[in-house]
């Protein structure tokens, strides 16, 4: 194609949704005020936009910490102002829900792109993962009012309980479920199967959300 049709082809929407993919892997944020964004995602923006990192040990609305336990975290930054942001995360593909007032889930830290400033969140680590892999599992759990963008290695696949995942390709889970942890009861010698720790959700609603991607940050610590 010639460089108009390619222009016109691949020129943003310029819509008015507050959060919008522009392709399958590049979020649109449309700014008036501020949003929470992954640190290091924005790519491109128009307007006037301030960015301010959060990494207070004070917690709360100052920023993702890295864990003591596991020393993973997920640090974001604060983009304030008018205009047009656009943020991605190393090629993976960007997923938005809404969260309404009330409604929440729990977001693998790795896997947090953004969320709007209405969402409150906190950080905690899954169960007793951090004493099973040196990697650990630092998870968010963001309620709702509000959108948030979520990302993933491919195209996720939404999954009922009772199911069993594995915690490096688990993304997300509805917030009314609570995971365990279980390890393979088998006594492994030689080659291992690396499947040696496993996510049981077992509760009788909700979803748990999955991507055809290993991340290796826990089952192979």
């Amino acid at each position: 194609m010639d460089v108009q049709e390619f222009t016109r082809a691949n020129a943003p929407t310029g819509d008015g949704d507050a959060f919008r993919t522009e392709n399958n892997r590049l979020l649109g944020i449309s700014l008036d005020g501020t949003v929470m964004v992954k640190a290091g995602s924005m790519v491109a923006y128009t307007g006037d936009v301030t960015f301010t990192g959060r990494s207070s040990a004070e917690g709360g609305v100052s920023g993702f910490l890295k864990e003591a336990v596991s020393g993973e975290g997920t640090p974001v930054m604060e983009a304030e102002g008018t205009g047009h942001l656009y943020v991605a995360e190393n090629g993976k593909k960007v997923q938005v829900l809404e969260l309404d007032d009330g409604e929440s889930i729990s977001v693998n830290g790795n896997d947090v792109l953004a969320f709007e400033s209405t969402v409150d969140y906190e950080i905690n680590t899954v169960g007793s993962l951090s004493g099973m892999a040196a990697g650990g599992l630092t998870n968010v759990y963001l309620s709702g009012p509000g959108r948030i963008a979520l990302t993933t290695h491919g195209d996720p696949v939404v999954l009922q309980p009772p199911v069993f995942t594995d915690p490096d390709a688990t993304v997300a889970w509805s917030g009314r479920l609570s995971p365990s942890l279980e390890t393979n009861k088998a006594i492994e010698i030689g080659q291992k199967s690396g499947e040696s720790i496993q996510m049981a959700f077992t509760g009788e609603d909700g979803f748990v959300v999955v991507q055809p991607n290993e991340e290796g940050s826990v089952t192979s610590a």
